[in-house]
């Protein structure tokens, strides 16, 4: 899953908000060195990156990918993901997709010692509304280009839109089917 999905399914105080996307910046054991709700919201993006990679609908999915090296599919999927949930947004969440972002905005611009990598790209999150322009399917390209160049192979993502473009309604029904599970895990986690 990529950021709008953990921030979706992390839950909604502001110190989950944060662990939800500390998750994608945060490597290595968890020592103290955050406050304990964001360190849970770290945890709990581990486990849900967890559960993702070994659901078989994820498995499905994955194996539909022909253009996109293997080792790159789980990147594309991650974001066409995050599309299809941008996409019916309201068919998962109770607050309009703009609400829930431009609260997640907030949160994240009153942060004041963000991990390194996040505070760098924090400002053009909230400025581009970089989570829910993921609803506009041809963004999708934009974050590809972004994604490529912080890899050593960039040309191994050259072909992920055109899978996509293949694979754009049986991959809209993996996500269909896989996140109300996701969800029930996610939410299974929080009341622990």
């Amino acid at each position: 899953m990529n950021y709008l999905a953990h921030l979706h399914l992390g839950g909604q105080r502001p110190e989950e908000l944060l662990g939800s996307l500390y998750g994608d910046f945060v490597k290595g054991p968890l020592q103290g060195e955050f406050r304990p709700g964001i360190e849970s919201g770290i945890q709990l993006h581990r486990s849900i990156d967890a559960f993702t990679d070994a659901h078989p609908l994820v498995g499905q999915a994955l194996s539909r990918f022909t253009h996109t090296r293997r080792r790159y599919a789980g990147i594309v999927l991650d974001v066409f993901f995050d599309h299809c949930l941008a996409r019916d947004w309201g068919h998962y969440a109770d607050v309009p997709l703009e609400r829930f972002t431009s609260g997640f905005y907030r949160v994240l611009g009153a942060e004041p010692q963000l991990p390194a990598r996040l505070a760098a790209i924090a400002p053009h999150m909230a400025a581009h509304d970089w989570l829910g322009s993921y609803q506009d399917y041809p963004t999708l390209e934009r974050v590809f280009s972004g994604i490529a160049r912080r890899l050593s192979r960039p040309q191994e993502l050259a072909g992920a839109m055109q899978d996509l473009d293949a694979l754009y309604q049986p991959l809209s029904d993996d996500f269909q089917a896989f996140y109300p599970e996701l969800q029930a895990y996610a939410a299974h986690a929080l009341s622990r």
